[in-house]
């Protein structure tokens, strides 16, 4: 059963809010991509791609594989199921959430 559950662990990147901030701010090369819904998007966002999460599969031609991808949603819990599943079944490796998602940024910044 551990090892198991071992084989289900996923190590994952994250990003705290500031650091992010800076990147952005310096230019650096990224790509953001918020995976709420589009209605969450429209209200407050740091800008990048739309992909809500039950469409991510079907645009995987958006998600590049040569540069750092931040994820983000509201808390950080879609973001995160996204990059599991995208490491799973893709093999992903450049793929980093957002500490605390959207409110996570709002608090910090």
């Amino acid at each position: 059963m551990i090892k198991l559950l071992s084989s289900l662990l996923i190590k994952m990147n994250s990003i705290d809010p500031i650091i992010l901030k800076e990147k952005i701010n310096n230019k650096v090369d990224l790509i953001l991509i918020d995976v709420r819904e589009p209605w969450e998007h429209a209200l407050y966002n740091i800008g990048g791609l739309s992909i809500p999460m039950n469409t991510v599969f079907n645009n995987l031609d958006k998600i590049p594989t040569d540069k750092p991808v931040i994820i983000y949603c509201q808390k950080g819990i879609r973001s995160g199921l996204v990059i599991q599943r995208l490491q799973q079944k893709f093999h992903y490796n450049n793929l980093i959430n957002l500490t605390g998602g959207m409110d996570g940024w709002a608090k910090v910044l």
